[in-house]
């Protein structure tokens, strides 16, 4: 009996063993580490590429890798962490900074296609000793709470108000033959990208109209 006993003992255990055994992978059949061309199988090294483009009016030239974002590019290259990665799928708006003249998401361009570029982010505003007049009515108006999406807001509002001054719609301006009257309306629509979690919309509403010279 025990002899039996014995025999069934370790025929389940050759069993599990041998279940086991087939569940786990080959070091053969693992993944390669490094990706490979579909084409040839041979890894493939990250291509890189140099840009110069000019940061808060200093000129930068960069090895990047071709895929690396401008969001990347700013945080973790030039340690401008004012800009913050937010949803890192552009409908934040945390990730705001101003392009040649425009805002942007950040995090949805590439650092390659900025080659001679001028880009301003919020440490280019201005500092603690010499605020903006944006980031001042900020400030004033309480226009932020817990400050994580604030940068990307206010590079967002300096560019509202720039293309009210330049005459470009928006998709409430009820008269395109006319420049776009600056109202709240206006305001709000144009800042509908850059969301704010604590909902401080209102204060931003005021900081901006403040900036702006409308009379309240």
């Amino acid at each position: 009996m025990d002899d039996i006993d014995t025999t069934r003992r370790d025929l389940l255990i050759a069993g599990a063993l041998t279940a086991t055994a087939a569940a786990v992978p080959t070091v053969a059949g693992a993944q390669p580490a490094t990706a490979a061309s579909p084409n040839t199988g041979v890894p493939q090294t990250p291509v890189s590429s140099k840009v110069t483009l000019k940061v808060n009016g200093q000129q930068h030239t960069i090895a990047v890798d071709t895929r690396t974002t401008l969001l990347d590019l700013l945080r973790e290259q030039l340690h401008l962490t004012g800009t913050k990665k937010g949803c890192d799928q552009g409908q934040c708006g945390a990730c705001t900074v101003i392009a040649d003249g425009r805002r942007i998401n950040s995090c949805l361009s590439l650092a390659v296609m900025h080659e001679n570029s001028e880009i301003t982010t919020i440490e280019g505003l201005g500092t603690p000793e010499k605020m903006h007049p944006m980031q001042a009515a900020f400030v004033k108006h309480d226009g932020y709470q817990c400050g994580y999406c604030t940068p990307g807001q206010i590079c967002s509002a300096v560019s509202v108000l720039d293309e009210i001054k330049q005459g470009i719609p928006s998709h409430v301006t009820a008269d395109l033959t006319k420049r776009p009257p600056l109202t709240e309306l206006e305001i709000r629509e144009r800042m509908s990208g850059n969301i704010c979690r604590c909902g401080a919309y209102s204060n931003i509403v005021d900081a901006i109209v403040e900036v702006s010279g409308r009379p309240a």
